[in-house]
């Protein structure tokens, strides 16, 4: 018997371009009353990165090929057992790990092995990737203080560091503040003002922003934030025409603010979900659902008394004619460092069999 342990040291979250290494080792468990006519031989070993894609069959119109379709990185797949680990760069034009209603993208490595005159076993080590499918500005825009000194050195630095360069680009772009006002209004009037610091977050982040009701002029009673993803299918793929969007929610605060002069929330987004990206197949995208409750009389607030000695109790109305409106405020949801992300992963980076 041989015993096959694969382990990705770094963690089990990788960003695309990023160079996979993953420690795979073969040893021979022989006990003390073994002897050396026990040994083992190992045949071939080999590894290989798989993409899979799954899709529904209800909601996504596939060519004849069927539903189910693995995608391999196309590079040298070569294991030397001799060696002990296994690298490969993560393809750079894949998917970024998905699974959503209607479409999945899962991501493993597959090692194969044989044992001399046994069948050959595959142990697999799923793991996740994230895609940065667009820069977050102009590539020729500096991101760090450059030293005049130091050109020619720095410029070899970015070029030989991409990734680096990636998750500093990132950082920055999702570090950037241009605070923007929205007036929130219905059929009869204005509610509140509402305020954003940003609409560009990374996992792992907490989107953050502010009510001023003093300025409205229709009392809220009520309302409440989610954050939203849109799944929608590429039309080429609709098993329908007009076929509706899946929309999934992944948090949701909600206050009461009746007589309230201001308020705010703070929700965060998950390390585990999938960052907006767009396939032949189909699109994520990430957006903020507010749903509003609002009185269609005024309410006019208590009245506190100077000098009151008595206790005041009070009560709120039984009935309230109520109207209710909602409102979608797009957002872009970009990845993050991946060692953050795999302190969060639900994959291990590690498994085991024997052959």
């Amino acid at each position: 018997m041989i015993e096959v342990v694969a382990s990705m040291s770094r963690g089990p979250v990788f960003l695309a371009g990023e160079l996979m290494e993953c420690l795979i080792t073969f040893t021979n468990p022989m006990s003390h009353l073994s002897t050396s006519a026990s040994s083992e031989m190992l045949a071939w070993a080999s590894a290989q990165i798989h993409c899979q894609f799954h899709a529904s069959e209800s909601r996504v119109a596939l060519p004849a090929q069927g539903n189910k379709q693995d995608v391999q990185a196309e590079s040298d797949t070569v294991l030397i057992p001799s060696r002990d680990s296994y690298s490969e760069m993560v393809p750079v034009d894949g998917p970024p790990s998905f699974r959503g209603q209607a479409v999945k993208y899962v991501y493993k490595l597959t090692i194969g092995c044989q044992r001399v005159n046994s069948p050959i076993k595959l142990l697999r080590v799923p793991f996740r990737v994230l895609v940065l499918q667009e820069p977050p500005f102009p590539q020729d825009e500096e991101v760090s203080p450059s030293n005049p000194f130091l050109e020619e050195e720095e410029a070899s630095r970015r070029d030989a560091r991409p990734l680096e360069r990636a998750l500093e680009m990132l950082m920055v772009s999702t570090s950037r503040r241009c605070p923007q006002m929205f007036n929130i209004t219905d059929s009869r009037g204005k509610v509140a003002k509402f305020c954003m610091f940003k609409t560009v977050y990374r996992l792992g982040e907490d989107i953050i922003g502010t009510f001023n009701f003093s300025e409205g002029d229709i009392p809220c009673l009520q309302y409440s934030v989610s954050l939203q993803s849109e799944e929608e299918i590429q039309q080429p793929y609709q098993r329908r025409p007009g076929q509706p969007v899946s929309v999934t929610g992944h948090g949701r605060h909600m206050e009461s603010c009746l007589h309230t002069a201001s308020s705010h929330f703070s929700l965060p987004v998950p390390l585990n979900v999938t960052p907006g990206f767009s396939t032949d197949t189909v699109i994520l995208r990430w957006r903020l659902h507010f749903e509003f409750v609002t009185a269609r009389d005024p309410m006019e607030p208590p009245i506190v008394l100077q000098n009151q000695s008595e206790v005041t109790v009070w009560t709120g109305a039984e009935h309230v004619n109520v109207d209710t409106f909602s409102w979608d405020l797009p957002i872009k949801i970009l990845p993050t460092n991946p060692a953050l992300a795999s302190s969060m992963s639900h994959f291990t980076g590690t498994n085991s069999i024997n052959i």
